[in-house]
């Protein structure tokens, strides 16, 4: 039965075990749906899949890599989208790959509760930040559960382990992974609940900017990650947890950001320079070049890569169709690019330029009614 991708809380992924019945493009699209950008995890892992040979034999970072402009899965968590058609290429190549979320960008904080009993740390590493008397007994304390459990019960909340509102996925070890959906603006860091310098709790730790968190459904040779019982979709991050997430240092200190601006004068006037700026063409550029400008209001994690792509395949499909000259779409390309993200040039003329290519060999008739 194909997967019913309708809605983004479609019914058969609200039956009891519906996720861990689908093969994995089917949870990558759906995934998709919800506005989680996925990447490939290897077959069989936990872990991403590889990069390219290239990208292995000369490692560099993911920012201006050009494997993922041009569609390859090299680095990451960083190559995560939200693409039809890339995921199709993708889990079409590689039927066995998992899925992998990108925390960030989907806008989610996933609480990673271990479950591996062992003796207790000390007490100031149980709850980091909250004093603990040593007259204490902790020897009952055994694994993460007990310590987020601690925790809730010392803000008078409950133990998020049981909150039935929210997507909780079992993990093939005994753990949970608590999804939730982060306020809109809200950028939280990753963590890990054995660390010294940000924690949440031992054995608890953070999934959000900068990480990924392995989707419901997939299978590794340990076991298959299995949503529980009765709801398949996240919440908001309590209250609570926010402010504890902030105590313990997960909130980043970020700079200001800068008010969304319109599409730049020299973009405009580019554009308008295609056919008098009122006609369709007009119009669907400079749509795609306001999405590239307002990610300069967000200095990381608001999809720019992606954004810039699509308008750079906008371009080209109105250089396809004689509607621009192509001089004219790469100047405002470049231009709302600069402006998102200053001292980018080179990374993001790769982009524009890959786009422009790609939608160039798709003319685009827009059906003008001018």
């Amino acid at each position: 039965m194909p997967l019913d991708l309708g809605t983004s809380d479609s019914d058969s992924f609200r039956q009891p075990a519906a996720i861990e019945q689908r093969g994995p493009l089917d949870v990558a699209l759906w995934c998709a749906r919800q506005g989680w950008p996925v990447h490939p995890l290897a077959p069989g892992r936990k872990t991403p899949a590889a990069n390219c040979a290239r990208c292995r034999d000369q490692p560099h970072g993911a920012q201006g890599c050009p494997c993922i402009a041009d569609g390859r899965w090299c680095h990451g968590f960083h190559a995560a989208t939200t693409d039809t058609a890339r995921i199709l290429a993708w889990w079409t190549e590689q039927p066995r790959f998992g899925v992998g979320v990108a925390c960030g960008p989907a806008g989610l904080v996933v609480i990673d509760v271990d479950a591996h009993p062992a003796p207790p740390p000390e007490p100031d590493r149980l709850l980091p930040g909250i004093h603990i008397p040593a007259s204490v007994p902790l020897g009952g304390l055994q694994h993460g559960f007990h310590s987020l459990a601690l925790l809730a019960a010392l803000r008078g909340a409950q133990d998020p382990s049981q909150d039935d509102t929210t997507l909780r996925v079992r993990t093939p070890s005994g753990g949970l992974h608590l999804w939730y959906t982060a306020r809109p603006g809200h950028v939280w860091r990753c963590s890990s609940g054995s660390s010294a310098q940000r924690a949440l709790a031992w054995q608890v730790d953070v999934r959000a900017h900068g990480g990924y968190i392995i989707a419901p459904g997939t299978t590794t040779a340990a076991g298959t990650y299995t949503a529980c019982r009765p709801v398949r979709l996240p919440a908001p991050l309590p209250g609570w947890l926010a402010a504890e997430l902030e105590r313990t240092g997960h909130r980043p200190s970020l700079p200001a950001a800068r008010t969304p601006t319109p599409v730049p004068s020299r973009a405009r006037a580019a554009v308008i320079a295609a056919r008098g700026g009122r006609d369709a063409a007009q119009r669907a550029l400079a749509t795609v070049l306001t999405a590239v400008t307002e990610c300069a209001a967000t200095a990381q994690g608001a999809g720019f890569s992606e954004k810039l792509n699509r308008a750079a395949f906008t371009a080209g499909g109105l250089v396809g169709a004689g509607r621009i000259a192509p001089a004219d779409a790469e100047a405002a390309l470049v231009t709302a690019a600069v402006h998102a993200r200053p001292g980018q040039e080179q990374r993001c003329l790769q982009i524009i330029r890959s786009g422009m290519s790609a939608g160039s060999r798709r003319p685009l008739n827009l059906g003008d009614r001018t």
